[in-house]
């Protein structure tokens, strides 16, 4: 079985929310047009001045949205 990661991009201050939103729009975006496979896009907002985007890929596809995207931090999931 392949495993899964995590990647996450971290945005903060008063628009952080709005802002991972908008990013995580863009990653689906990514995606599609470069026919890559991911399981989730998601946002998540830990606080009110703190939020994330992130996309769930398999470790396979992983350096692909890594060295395109440049994400903040990545979990195994």
């Amino acid at each position: 079985m392949n495993k899964m990661l995590k990647l996450i991009w971290d945005f903060r201050g008063p628009d952080a929310k709005q802002i991972a939103e908008h990013h995580a729009k863009h990653l689906k975006e990514f995606a599609i047009m470069e026919n890559l496979v991911y399981d989730t896009i998601s946002v998540e907002a830990y606080s009110e001045y703190h939020s994330a985007a992130s996309i769930v890929v398999s470790e396979a596809l992983m350096p692909t949205y890594r060295d395109a995207l440049k994400p903040h931090r990545g979990q195994y999931v």
